[in-house]
């Protein structure tokens, strides 16, 4: 009986997490989400609006390289904490 319940609540928290995109995983279960930007685009910030990742860019000026950023949730109990990687294309 303890398998079988536990092969349930498994199967309720996967099809859940199907439904949901990689920043959403990332955001509510924790884990990390990558985003690339479009060439040339340099990013200024990254926010979370209710379960959105919205990304503020601009273009690269001439000798700007590209670079990765890494935005790392600090969660107050340390438990559920997400990550997402956002890397510029040159």
């Amino acid at each position: 009986m303890k398998k079988l319940t536990t092969a349930m609540i498994l199967g309720c928290i996967c099809l859940f997490s199907a439904g949901c995109t990689e920043n959403q995983r990332a955001r509510q279960f924790g884990g990390t989400a990558h985003e690339t930007l479009p060439a040339g685009q340099k990013l200024l910030v990254a926010t979370w609006k209710q379960d959105s990742l919205w990304v503020l860019t601009r273009t690269m000026r001439a000798g700007e390289v590209p670079e990765t950023y890494e935005f790392r949730e600090s969660s107050s109990l340390g438990v559920v904490e997400g990550k997402v990687i956002i890397t510029e294309s040159k």
